[in-house]
This record gives structure tokens, C-alpha cells and sequence, in this order.
């Protein structure tokens, strides 16, 4: 039987950051207050309250949210200016559109599928797109629509293009699904979006190829999952989440990379169910996650 998440109707997400000072918290509140909003839940850090970095989420509720969004967008761009902040304010109502790229590697495709279809994840999918087609009855089996765009030889232009004219207005941000391929600094530029990554090691450790069989020669005590946002630099991007799994010297390299995919497909999910909530900020390489 398939679950659907309720929308959250008439429910508001603003995220604010910049240099910490008095009054912020105090002007927010008032803001929401003689806007007709009522603050469900508010989180803030922050980074050093001398001279450092503040930031806050605040989720509320206002009647008729949609309507009045454009004068609360009016008032906070009044209001937070003179103290410097930068913000987003979402309406929560409306789910974000995420697109999956993925290789032959199925197991955190199909744990977002899954997890979807429950109504677990508060987005929607409107396509899925690989270089290979081995899951695409998986994906045309739960009614999403599958684009196989081949990538073969090191020009990956004329792909990257394809994938570019497939996504540009229909998505909200991307996610990489162990998608074997290196995205050029180009792609990245051109995409206008955020991309989420599932790395199959707890940064940084064992990078390049075959790297539960290098864990296992290294004897490791421990293996994990690193998603984070991608970026020109390869695997360097700002982490959202890690977790590791102890394993033991009776484990095979086999063994070490099932029990990897399960916490890969941990890792991803929370990343992306965060992202989809509005609960991450970056920070230069860094993260906030409420």
C-alpha cells in the first residue's frame, strides 16, 4: 500500500545567517509575530556570539501562507538588511523536485524509490538517469520516468549536455546515487542546482578504486559512508552526514562491502530527507544541520 506525506499546508521554513550581533532573534519573531505567523519550532547556533557567524531555522505557521509570501519576502528584506543577514524563506507546501543519477550500483536508488513511495521523503521525483539501463523496470515499476543517457570515452561533452537539457527547469536539486561518472567543472557550473553524493568511505579514507578491498587489507575496525554536496573538488565538497559500522578481521571483503551499502543507504537518505527540509546551510565547506 503506498503512503503519501500530508503537505504541510499554510507551513513556512525561513533559514537566516550572517554576523552574529544583538537583536536578531528579537527582530525574527517580531517579524513572524505581526506577520500572523506562529513559530512551530526555532533552532540557531552560533559559530562565536563575539564577532562570529549566526544562524537560525525557524518553522511557522501563517493562514493562507501563499498569499501573504510575497509581503513577508517584502518585510524580512526590510528587516534584515541593516543587520547584514542573507535568508530563504520556502514554502513547505510545496515538495522539492529531485532527480537521480545513478550507474549499475542499485542498492541506494532503491532505498530512495522505496522510501519515497512510503511517503518517507517529502519530495518529488520527476526522473530518474542513468548511463546504464539495468534499473530501469525498477524505476518504471514504482511510475517514474528513466532517461538512459550512455557516457563512454573521456569526452563526456555530448552526455553532460543531454543531462543538462533534461534537467534544467524541472528539478530542484540532484542526487548521485553512486553514478560512476566525474561531473566536469563545466556541468557543475551549468546545472544551477545542488548535487548530493554518496561516497562509499568515511572521508577522507581509502579514495580511488576497490576501496573495501583496501580496507580489508589495511584491517579496519570500521567502515562508513560520507554524503556531502559536490563540488569542483572531487569528494571535498561540504559533508551533510556520516556513519560508520564496525566490522572485524573474520569479515571478507565481500561482507564489508554489503554491510557498506546498507550504511551508504542510511547516510544518503538522511541527507536528502535534511536537504528536502530545508534543515541544511552551507557554510563555505562547511554545514549547519538543524
Amino acid at each position: 500500500m503506498t503512503m503519501h506525506i500530508e503537505p504541510l499546508r499554510d507551513q513556512a521554513c525561513l533559514i537566516v545567517n550572517g554576523p552574529d550581533q544583538p537583536g536578531i532573534v528579537a527582530a525574527v519573531a517580531s517579524l513572524i509575530t505581526r506577520n500572523k505567523g506562529n513559530i512551530i519550532s526555532l533552532d540557531q547556533y552560533s559559530d562565536d556570539p563575539s564577532g562570529g557567524n549566526f544562524f537560525q531555522r525557524v518553522v511557522f505557521r501563517r493562514d493562507d501562507f501563499h498569499v501573504a509570501m510575497p509581503d513577508i519576502e517584502a518585510d524580512l528584506e526590510k528587516t534584515l538588511k541593516p543587520f547584514g543577514m542573507e535568508w530563504t524563506l520556502t514554502d513547505q507546501s510545496v515538495p522539492k523536485r529531485m532527480a537521480i543519477l545513478v550507474s549499475t550500483s542499485d542498492h541506494c536508488l532503491l532505498e530512495l524509490l522505496w522510501r519515497h513511495r512510503r511517503g518517507e521523503l517529502s519530495v518529488t521525483i520527476p526522473m530518474v538517469i542513468s548511463n546504464h539501463t539495468n534499473t530501469a523496470d525498477d524505476v518504471r515499476s514504482f511510475g517514474i520516468p528513466f532517461f538512459h543517457v550512455p557516457s563512454q570515452g573521456p569526452d563526456k561533452s555530448a552526455a553532460e549536455a543531454e543531462i543538462l537539457k533534461l534537467l534544467e527547469g524541472n528539478v530542484d536539486f540532484v542526487v548521485l546515487a553512486r553514478y560512476m561518472q566525474i561531473l566536469s567543472g563545466d556541468f557543475l557550473q551549468k546545472v544551477g542546482v545542488p548535487l548530493i553524493n554518496i561516497h562509499h568511505s568515511f572521508l577522507p579514507a581509502f579514495i580511488g578504486a576497490a576501496p573495501y578491498k583496501k580496507a580489508k587489507e589495511r584491517g579496519v575496525k570500521v567502515i562508513g559512508a560520507t554524503a556531502h554536496y559536490v563540488t569542483q573538488d572531487l569528494d571535498e565538497g561540504p559533508i551533510i552526514e556520516q556513519d560508520v559500522a564496525r566490522v572485524t578481521h573474520a569479515q571478507t571483503a565481500a561482507d564489508l562491502a554489503a554491510r557498506g551499502k546498507f550504511v551508504e543507504r542510511a547516510v544518503l537518505s538522511r541527507a536528502v530527507e535534511w536537504h528536502a527540509n530545508d534543515r541544511v546551510i552551507r557554510h563555505g565547506n562547511q554545514t549547519i544541520v538543524f
